[in-house]
């Protein structure tokens, strides 16, 4: 699957737009990890725990994005996007999404 922020795929043709594809991950951080985070978080400095935590929501919501794009028998997706929100104390929802598009054949 080839997956573009761009609205088109380099050295390729669109064929026709198949729809919206989309994934979606929510996670919240390990009790322990919370309390460590917030410490760091005190003294300033990455917070290791919470890029690891968001980082395998990313990979998760991208995932679910091209089960999604394949669903709809797309070959790409073009315009990919990507939204986080804070949906409660500790945890955060983390949306991919782009349109699914079929490609000419080469």
């Amino acid at each position: 699957m080839i997956l573009t922020t761009t609205e088109t795929v380099p050295g390729r043709e669109i064929a026709c737009w198949v729809g919206l594809a989309k994934g979606c991950s929510v996670r919240g951080a390990h009790a322990g990890d919370d309390l460590v985070a917030g410490m760091k978080n005190a003294l300033g400095g990455e917070v290791h725990e919470y890029t690891r935590v968001l980082a395998q929501t990313r990979e998760q919501a991208l995932d679910r994005m091209i089960e999604d794009a394949r669903r709809l028998g797309a070959d790409a997706v073009v315009g990919v996007r990507l939204c986080s929100s804070e949906i409660g104390d500790g945890v955060a929802e983390l949306v991919a999404y782009g349109t699914a598009v079929k490609l000419k054949a080469n």
